[in-house]
């Protein structure tokens, strides 16, 4: 524990990681704020641009001037051929173009749209959006409609749900984001903590007390792996206070708990490995870079969790992968405390 304490002392002193610390507590603090203008780039079209107005011409076109006039936010007008369209899109008369052709083949006809936009503008991702969503309803109508012609019965389409974007990107972005980012610290600070002893050669000053290496290996990953829930904790709790609840917290604690375990104790590893911080530092990296993405292989992905557990809606599978990283992350650490038994000392000189 006196190591543990000492370690985190010395966090006050590392101007990288106090100012990573600010970062998250800016965006946890200011969270309602933010996630406003994040939206806008994750969802363009959530945020108000004003309306968009298209030009609709060619074979199909009483049926897609049909379903943009349906679409918040979209105003369809009919040209009667694609250069007079063409024509008032370079006037700035409308924002984007859709030229129709309805091509015949030997199993039914199929209508190919070609969408025209502003290459460099403001309003271009806006734009953009709302041409995706027109061309999106469409699709669907198109099926719709050819159904009963079909020989077959096709997968019925989803139905849309209409979620508001400040929802979705508030639980599967940005909470993810603020509860993942500690644990991942807690291991390059480990990697730090163990790194920089041997160097300085302060590793063996700290031997001259009764304490062993495994005794060492404890308080430095104590230290890291307990700031992780503890930043998780304050992050939540500035949520709540942001007017976003979360929903089962012991669960997102001891999920962040299990992760942080699991980075510190990487960390710790190849700190014992390499002896030197730039090689450990470069290569924790590339391993929590290529773990994240082995994540996906799971049956359910780490961020899908926490999501999960924080908007309430938990399945049994959620649990069961919360208690299978506590499980991870025990034996890991015992397994890590066997490697440290059996390390020499005098080989991290």
């Amino acid at each position: 524990m006196t190591i543990a304490r000492r370690d985190l002392a010395s966090l006050g002193r590392e101007k990288t990681i106090v100012l990573a610390l600010l970062i998250q507590l800016f965006i946890a603090a200011f969270s309602s704020f933010l996630v406003v203008g994040l939206t806008s780039l994750y969802d363009p079209g959530s945020v108000e641009g004003g309306d968009v107005t298209v030009g609709v011409t060619g074979d199909a076109v009483d049926d897609l001037t049909a379903v943009a006039a349906d679409q918040e936010g979209v105003t369809a007008r009919q040209f009667a051929d694609r250069e007079t369209a063409l024509a008032a899109f370079d006037r700035g008369t409308v924002d984007a173009v859709f030229v129709t052709t309805v091509q015949p083949g030997e199993r039914g006809s199929t209508v190919d749209v070609v969408a025209v936009v502003p290459a460099e503008n403001l309003r271009t991702t806006f734009v953009v959006v709302q041409v995706r969503d027109v061309l999106t309803a469409f699709e669907r109508t198109e099926r719709r409609d050819r159904t009963s012609h079909l020989e077959f019965r096709p997968v019925e389409l989803p139905a849309d749900a209409g979620a508001s974007p400040y929802f979705g990107f508030t639980y599967t972005i940005l909470i993810p984001l603020l509860l993942f980012l500690p644990p991942f610290i807690s291991g390059s600070v480990a990697v730090d903590a163990i790194t920089e002893e041997i160097e300085r050669g302060t590793l063996e000053l700290l031997r001259v007390a009764p304490v062993s290496l495994v005794d060492i290996v404890d308080g430095k990953a104590t230290a890291m792996v307990v700031l992780a829930p503890v930043q998780a904790a304050l992050w939540i709790a500035l949520l709540t206070a942001n007017g976003i609840a979360v929903g089962n917290v012991l669960a997102v604690l001891a999920f962040v708990t299990a992760i942080a375990v699991v980075t510190v104790v990487l960390g710790l590893v190849l700190g014992l490995v390499t002896a030197r911080r730039r090689q450990a530092q470069l290569l924790y990296s590339v391993f929590v870079i290529v773990l994240f993405g082995l994540a996906v292989a799971l049956p359910e992905h780490p961020a899908t969790t926490v999501a999960k557990l924080s908007v309430d809606s938990p399945t049994l599978l959620t649990f069961a992968h919360v208690a299978g990283f506590l499980v991870l992350a025990f034996g890991l650490y015992a397994a890590t405390r066997r490697f440290a038994g059996r390390v020499d000392p005098e080989s991290l000189a």
